[in-house]
């Protein structure tokens, strides 16, 4: 079946000499991996320079459902980003985000409102001019309510614990321990109420930003199997003052 579709990259390796292996997350089948030759020549239709972290590209290919990886017949860039890869902070966090997205969406099948958040983002992100710092965390917050455990915010009073287990606040230490400190679960109501447009209103040190990353990064791991450290989670950490 020859399928047309948006698909945004989340992982691309070299496989032997000449051929690649990219994870995408596309706009009609929701998660695929294709293999796909790589030509230095300058007229060769399939790039390497294409598959670049959370690049968005138009595809064509003969899906085959019973095949593990798919052949790509043709490919363009869907956006040119102006800004992610000559800025050395917007490209971390998208070095970073690509690891979190390949690990969160694994079992991803269609789902086109996430598709369109994610590509909205970083649309975003390229066209940004002002303050970008906290935009993981409105990311990372946000994508939780399209994979289907955004945290319950109702009823919090002041006092309370956030249960990441079970995405809420508590008035009680829960006895899996998986629970934030009444301080820090009041910063939660905090983080859900930024967005991308009003996020450089809310002043945060480097630590701060990097315990919210580790308590987001905390809640993924709880409701998303085998998700794993993330091996960029350093990068980001030494990142903005």
């Amino acid at each position: 079946m020859m399928v047309k579709t948006q698909g945004i990259v989340l992982r691309s390796l070299n496989y032997g000499d000449s051929q690649m292996i990219i994870d995408m997350f596309t706009e009609q089948l929701g998660r695929l991996s294709f293999i796909t030759h790589i030509s230095n020549s300058q007229k060769a239709k399939v790039k390497k320079m294409y598959f670049q972290p959370l690049h968005l590209l138009d595809l064509e290919f003969d899906y085959r459902s019973t095949k593990s990886l798919q052949r790509i017949k043709d490919i363009r860039m869907s956006c040119h980003f102006t800004t992610i890869p000559f800025d050395s902070y917007k490209l971390a966090i998208t070095l970073f985000l690509s690891e979190f997205l390949y690990h969160s969406t694994r079992d991803e099948q269609v789902n086109v409102p996430l598709f369109h958040y994610i590509d909205m983002s970083m649309r975003w992100l390229d066209e940004s001019h002002q303050a970008f710092s906290n935009f993981h965390l409105v990311f990372m917050m946000r994508l939780s309510r399209f994979i289907g455990f955004f945290p319950n915010l109702d009823n919090y009073e002041e006092g309370d614990f956030f249960d990441l287990r079970n995405g809420c606040f508590s008035k009680t230490v829960a006895p899996h321990h998986d629970v934030i400190s009444p301080i820090e679960a009041a910063k939660i109501g905090l983080l859900m109420r930024m967005n991308y447009e009003t996020m450089h209103l809310f002043k945060m040190s480097r630590s701060e930003r990097n315990r919210c990353t580790e308590i987001i990064l905390t809640y993924y791991r709880l409701h998303v199997p085998n998700f794993p450290e993330l091996k960029s989670l350093g990068i980001m950490q030494e990142l903005f003052v």
